[in-house]
């Protein structure tokens, strides 16, 4: 989860409000209770700044209510602290097993929902968020916040755990509702058929290698390095050479079919991504697929395959 500021023990204060962003889905028996990208409402509760002879700063926030996707204000009880668990480096556990609750959300952008509206995109009724239910490895919900400086606390890439402090009734949303929004140029043929989140030559994990074949039965022309990702902030990131180039330097004519992998260093690989290619002529986007889509779809093809295998 990605908060909306920077928490800083020099200038934040006791009071501040802040927002968080979900950055995994969370799923239940019957379908998505907590779209990636929903919003959950936090307070900074108590703050101190570090201290002579070494000792580290700590943090303690408050989370107090949900917004559901149907815009519903849930108020709930919960709490993230720093203080026995102190961040010491990025990708660190500095909750883990805190008890607070985190959730709620801004769904716009999701195709079916801005198409059909929210009753649509809801597969239930009722599903009850049990109290006490880890979201964190278990279910697989990331928490990243931000640290800069010594007397800040927590930065991009440190993860927290959430455990759900009391029972919640969410609606159950099909998976199919919140794909995002994407289009491909008549004649033009995009699969990407794996995705691999991968470190770049100095240890840091922010490369997103992407295999596709594009089968290129228009009257475009583009190269390898027509092809960009594209943030949900519209910052734009072009072909790695520390990556996978084996389409990066590839010219697609109209007739073309090509496949391979091709890398990308971005800034925070929990945004959401989409794979944009450009018409080398015009400069004109001709096609915008879903990272996000893509490797849902990938990894709900890897769970049937094993369902597959464990039936025989």
């Amino acid at each position: 989860m990605t908060v909306s500021q920077v928490l800083s023990s020099g200038y934040t204060e006791e009071g501040d409000e802040f927002f968080a962003e979900i950055s995994s889905e969370v799923e239940g028996d019957k379908g998505v209770i907590l779209p990636a990208g929903t919003i959950a409402h936090g307070c900074v509760r108590e703050i101190q700044s570090s201290k002579r002879l070494g000792r580290d700063g700590w943090i303690e926030v408050n989370f107090d209510y949900l917004i559901t996707p149907d815009g519903r204000e849930i108020p709930i009880q919960g709490k993230m602290s720093t203080k026995l668990n102190p961040v010491i480096g990025t990708t660190k556990n500095v909750a883990k097993g805190a008890g607070y609750t985190a959730a709620g959300g801004v769904v716009g952008g999701f195709l079916a929902l801005n198409v059909f509206g929210l009753p649509a995109a809801i597969a239930s009724q009722g599903y009850t968020l049990a109290g006490g239910a880890a979201l964190g490895g278990a279910v697989g919900l990331g928490m990243a916040l931000y640290r800069k400086g010594k007397d800040v606390l927590i930065s991009p890439g440190d993860e927290i755990r959430v455990k759900v402090v009391h029972g919640i009734e969410l609606p159950v949303f099909k998976k199919e509702a919140l794909k995002q929004e994407e289009f491909v140029c008549e004649g033009l043929g995009l699969k990407i058929t794996n995705i691999d989140f991968e470190e770049d030559p100095f240890g840091e994990l922010n490369t997103i290698t992407i295999a596709l074949v594009i089968t290129n039965l228009t009257d475009k022309y583009f190269t390898g390095f027509d092809i960009s990702l594209m943030n949900d902030l519209n910052a734009s990131f072009y072909p790695s050479v520390f990556g996978d180039t084996s389409i990066m330097f590839s010219k697609i004519k109209p007739g073309d079919r090509t496949s391979g992998r091709i890398s990308f260093s971005v800034d925070n690989i929990k945004r959401k991504h989409w794979l944009v290619i450009y018409d080398r002529a015009q400069r004109k986007q001709i096609a915008k697929v879903s990272i996000d889509n893509a490797y849902r779809d990938i990894q709900d093809k890897k769970k049937a395959k094993k369902k597959r295998k464990k039936k025989d």
